[in-house]
């Protein structure tokens, strides 16, 4: 981790369809915002915050159940333009987030409520560090991946903000692991001489 750079770690959760299929023109909206900021390693802010969907305000019964929200939290939200102007504050930070879903959706609401995408720093998956740093053929989700380390998510799955924390955690694990691998241990005198050639030439 650059100690002089900014760090935003951002999850959202959206809204789902029904089982039964999409209702005509539906895609999803962010219902909920956790958002980690972080500079030399502390978190500088936190911000969480239930969001009002606009084309489809009427939460689904699956969306309800699967993610605990209830519809007065997200009746009860910020707007999607104060969402927006949140994010701004960050806009040249560097963004990271479980998965590459959060970015295009954020991005995809921007279009459709005609507004300008807040956030020009650079986006990182970092689900997809995770899968090229350890080999692996399909991509872990976010708690299974702490749990592979020995450890365990922080708060709820699926609560916005403990998953963007969850999200800094594991980011922390991954670039210790980093570099451990980039600084070799620095060789002792022992590596570098044979003794046992040593030895016997003084026994000669």
């Amino acid at each position: 981790m650059n100690n002089y750079e900014h760090y935003v770690f951002i999850d959202f959760e959206f809204t789902m369809p029904e089982y039964k299929g999409y209702p005509k023109g539906f895609f999803p909206e962010i219902i909920e915002v956790g958002l980690v900021a972080v500079r030399n390693q502390e978190i500088q802010d936190r911000f969480s915050s239930y969001v009002k969907p606009t084309s489809f305000p009427k939460l689904t019964d699956r969306c309800k159940s699967f993610l605990h929200i209830q519809q007065k939290h997200v009746d009860d939200g910020i707007t999607f333009e104060q969402l927006i102007q949140q994010l701004g504050q960050y806009e040249s930070s560097t963004i990271i987030t479980w998965g590459n879903m959060d970015m295009k959706v954020l991005k995809q609401n921007c279009q459709k409520q005609g507004l300008k995408f807040p956030l020009k720093g650079k986006e990182v998956d970092l689900s997809m560090e995770y899968k090229r740093f350890f080999g692996n053929q399909n991509q872990t989700g976010l708690w299974k991946a702490v749990q592979e380390y020995g450890k365990e998510g922080t708060g709820k799955h699926h609560c916005a903000l403990d998953d963007a924390m969850t999200t800094f955690n594991i980011f922390k694990l991954v670039e210790q692991d980093k570099r451990y691998l980039q600084k070799p241990k620095p060789t002792t005198i022992g590596d570098r001489v044979d003794f046992s050639k040593l030895l016997n030439k003084f026994a000669l």
